[in-house]
């Protein structure tokens, strides 16, 4: 299959660069999609994120190489996999073997290894998958904007989550759906005004911008906001079954996992520009959730 074929080629250009600059933009290249989603989407495949896999694999090469013996010095080694000084690399060892790379060269001691990751096709889908294919013409958003590091670094909120929880705690949330309008027509009457919507604009190969939007309409009072026009799309729409609040992580982490997984790879569509929202409503008392997608046909 063509999606198995551009993921293998992306973690053939990992392996072959463990010992040099791994440029994640040129493994995205390779996959096909923009360095934001290939990490997204291997973190969601793999449970790993794409960092952590790299680490482990030079690590685990670093040990090898380690227990190979021979007169490779440790900061020969360390400088090898990437480790600018000793002390951040027997850091790093000790963190995933549980030993110190001088204890590594000694015999008998165990080791961890991480082999080298493979895409396969795997026998899915016995659980139907509720989804929906709709166009929508272009619209508008508006609403509180920040820029986030794929890994999670930077200044707070260094994440979405993060910055979901800051404004509710601060208000920000609340005089967002105050000045937001009424819903368009063409969405759900489940959903609430406030909602998110991810990688609507490019800001850099390894940044991606998220915004908790509300819909912009003549009603909404968008002053001093973030505003965003989303284009005309065709978008895969998968909604949740209702669920207790407490199992929204959960929920919304499976939807994605089983679109990477299940629906993307077989479904004879791709993403489009990378535009993703995350719809959050009630139903029936309970929390809903949609996650749409643009997409194209290939």
């Amino acid at each position: 299959m063509e999606w198995l074929e551009r993921m293998n080629r992306a973690m053939d250009y990992i392996e072959e660069n463990l010992t040099g600059e791994i440029e994640l933009s040129e493994a995205a290249r390779r996959a096909c999609c923009s360095t934001y989603h290939f990490q997204r989407m291997f973190s969601f495949i793999t449970d790993v994120t794409l960092a952590e896999y790299i680490r482990r694999r030079r690590l685990t090469l670093a040990a090898l190489e380690l227990q190979q013996g021979g007169a490779a010095k440790i900061i020969d080694v360390a400088l090898t996999y990437g480790y600018d000084s000793p002390v951040s690399f027997a850091r790093a060892f000790h963190a995933l073997h549980g030993m110190t790379p001088a204890m590594a060269r000694q015999g008998g001691m165990e080791l961890k290894a991480y082999p080298r990751l493979s895409f396969l096709i795997t026998i899915k889908g016995a659980e139907a998958m509720n989804y929906r294919i709709e166009t929508k013409e272009k619209f508008e958003v508006f609403g509180l904007e920040r820029v986030f590091r794929t890994d999670g670094g930077g200044e707070a909120p260094q994440t979405p989550a993060r910055l979901w929880e800051q404004s509710h705690a601060n208000g920000e949330a609340k005089r967002l759906e105050e000045r937001a309008g009424g819903l368009p027509s063409f969405v759900s009457p489940n959903l609430y005004a406030v909602n998110a919507v991810c990688s609507y604009r490019k800001t850099g190969p390894d940044t991606f911008p998220y915004m908790l939007c509300a819909f912009k309409d003549e009603a909404s009072d968008s002053d001093g906001y973030a505003t965003a026009t989303i284009p005309a799309h065709t978008w895969a729409i998968f909604p949740s079954e209702p669920h207790p609040w407490e199992q929204f992580g959960e929920t919304i982490e499976t939807l994605y996992r089983r679109f990477y997984t299940e629906w993307l790879p077989t479904a004879g569509y791709e993403q489009a520009d990378g535009i993703e929202f995350e719809m959050n409503g009630t139903k029936d008392g309970l929390n809903y959730i949609e996650l749409w997608f643009a997409v194209r046909k290939k």
